[in-house]
């Protein structure tokens, strides 16, 4: 009899628990589906560790946007992972540069240009090699990302140097701290860098070769999606993102960079010395379109590529 009893309160136990499992999948699922659904509302800004998606790391830090709107910055270190979150509509922008957002819509992709940034690009050569000038590349690993800007400059340097394409050899190096490592680590002999890495690097000394501030190339941009853009609601995430953006390098622009440097150590893997080293003169524009030379200069690269 004790037996029958210990199998009863056994299986109620049992059936209990297999209850309370079976409802705790159902809330799981439904919370997960609910998270889904914001996600998929919420205004998506695809970012990296460079320092032209300052203005977007102040405005989320200092809730320079509008709390009533929902605005999510998704982190990435490659620029590659930001098309790929773009092109399968994971987000609604992203920081970018004007190479790789005319192949995009040389793919299909609608885009619009938010603004020009301020991002530059400098070529650096390992202060361990005898890379005094462009024609050193010869034999040299040379380190950039396809089909972006530093594809084309990895270009304009070899040309530059009358050296043949198959002289230099060009390594793709997608992660921009991994890029920054490998010149670090003597991995590397020369490659194309921007801010803030570029000012570690400096700090060790590398040496400059070519700076895209002298050849008066301004390439980066935050481009848009204009996919479901014309939806109220889409309207007033892109007004309150705008006025956030504004607001935020207003703000740089007033105190300098290195006022964030709580920040910068936040989204930036570089030492507080590269911090401290950071172009503090750097100014920011909110809204400023790009040029047309400068589109036309990835137009032209593209169309002789043939992306």
């Amino acid at each position: 009899m004790k037996q029958i009893f210990l199998l009863i309160v056994t299986i109620c136990l049992v059936v209990g628990c297999g209850q309370s499992y079976e409802e705790t999948k159902r809330q799981s699922r439904a919370l997960r589906l609910k998270l889904m659904r914001e996600d998929s509302a919420a205004l998506k800004i695809a970012v990296m560790p460079t320092l032209d998606c300052l203005p977007i790391f102040v405005a989320e830090e200092r809730e320079l946007f509008d709390t009533a709107v929902d605005i999510r910055l998704k982190y990435f270190t490659a620029q590659m992972d930001c098309d790929t979150a773009m092109m399968h509509h994971r987000v609604e922008g992203m920081i970018t540069d004007l190479v790789r957002a005319e192949r995009m819509k040389r793919q299909g992709v609608d885009l619009e240009y938010l603004t020009a940034t301020n991002a530059y690009w400098v070529l650096l050569s390992n202060r361990q090699q005898r890379i005094t000038g462009l024609k050193n590349l010869e034999d040299k690993m040379l380190a950039m990302t396809r089909y972006s800007v530093t594809d084309l400059l990895g270009e304009l340097a070899v040309d530059s140097a009358k050296l043949k394409p198959e002289q230099v050899f060009r390594i793709q190096v997608n992660d921009v701290t991994v890029r920054m490592k490998m010149l670090e680590n003597n991995e590397m002999d020369a490659m194309w860098i921007s801010e803030p890495q570029l000012s570690q690097l400096l700090l060790a000394k590398h040496r400059v070769l070519l700076d895209t501030r002298q050849l008066d190339y301004q390439m980066g941009v935050i481009a848009f999606t204009t996919k479901d853009m014309q939806d109220k609601n889409r309207k007033r995430q892109m007004e309150a993102f705008k006025k956030g953006y504004r607001q935020a390098c207003d703000s740089i622009n007033q105190f300098g960079v290195r006022h964030y440097v709580k920040l910068l150590r936040k989204y930036y893997p570089i030492s507080d010395q590269a911090m401290n080293h950071l172009p503090d003169s750097l100014k920011f524009k909110s809204s400023v379109t790009p040029r047309e030379q400068d589109i036309e200069l990835a137009q032209k690269w593209l169309t002789k590529k043939n992306l």
